[in-house]
């Protein structure tokens, strides 16, 4: 499959102009004219990640992350973003990052969707269209006390541990959520009288503040809930191209609790 194929697609899917102005999401490493048999998909353009993309002798790497974030002036093997892009380079991957684009226009309704919730609005409405923005909130199926949230949440996401700020044995149904970094997203949830908000990245204060205004706060972390990414895309491939073969990230957090 030609690589402009496939980007064609992908840029239908997640329009590039939705992207947030400080993101860069796109085409970032390659040949336009590269041939496409098989792809990894990965969070995070890692050295791991890379790596195994070589291993399997992907031809190209997808990431939810884009592993160019701003103007580099070099591209040197003495410091980590150089490395990784001459391994790409050198490996012939082409390389290509879905971030803020795909948060609004999918990222939040599938979080949504695989937590069962109905009556579904955005979260935070950008300078979009009416009906994409950044999270999601919506109705359980039936009031559960924040504790069982809490084990839904991790069960739905394949996470082991998150951290909750509330009572655990408050109800709650009205659910906000917000994958990767919820910092500031606790105010929007508040205004749509969501009992709590399901996020990442809570900072001590944001948490206790929230409760302090009436929300429950559990943070699954910023890899937690981004990861659905990865399991999206491979299906995504699978539906459109099931002559590519479709490589994928473990679903591992970067950090360990002990």
């Amino acid at each position: 499959m030609n690589n402009q194929k496939i980007i064609k697609a992908l840029e239908q899917l997640a329009p590039l102009n939705l992207a947030e102005s400080w993101d860069n999401p796109g085409f970032q490493i390659g040949r336009s004219d590269h041939e496409v048999n098989s792809v990894f998909l990965a969070l995070d353009a890692t050295d791991e990640v890379i790596d195994s993309a070589l291993s399997h002798k992907a031809d190209m790497l997808i990431t939810h992350h884009p592993l160019i974030f701003s103007e580099i002036k070099s591209v040197l093997d003495n410091n980590f973003i150089g490395r990784r892009i001459i391994k790409l380079i050198e490996g012939k991957i082409n390389y290509y990052a879905m971030h803020t684009n795909f948060d609004v226009t999918v990222m939040a309704k599938h979080a949504a969707s695989l937590l069962e919730l109905h009556q579904c609005q955005i979260l935070k409405p950008g300078e979009l269209p009416a009906e994409l923005g950044i999270g999601c909130t919506g109705l359980l199926k039936e009031p559960m006390s924040l504790k069982d949230c809490g084990e839904w949440v991790k069960k739905v996401f394949c996470i082991p541990n998150l951290k909750i700020y509330g009572d655990l044995n408050a109800k709650v149904q009205s659910i906000s959520v917000s994958p990767g970094s919820g910092k500031g997203m606790s105010e929007a949830a508040i205004r749509q009288k969501a009992d709590v908000l399901i996020t990442g990245d809570v900072g001590h204060h944001e948490g206790i503040d929230a409760i302090a205004q009436g929300i429950f706060i559990i943070d699954a972390g910023h890899h937690g809930i981004e990861h659905i990414f990865v399991d999206y895309m491979k299906t995504f491939f699978e539906k459109n191209w099931s002559q590519i073969k479709v490589y994928t990230e473990a679903n591992i957090s970067p950090f360990t609790v002990i």
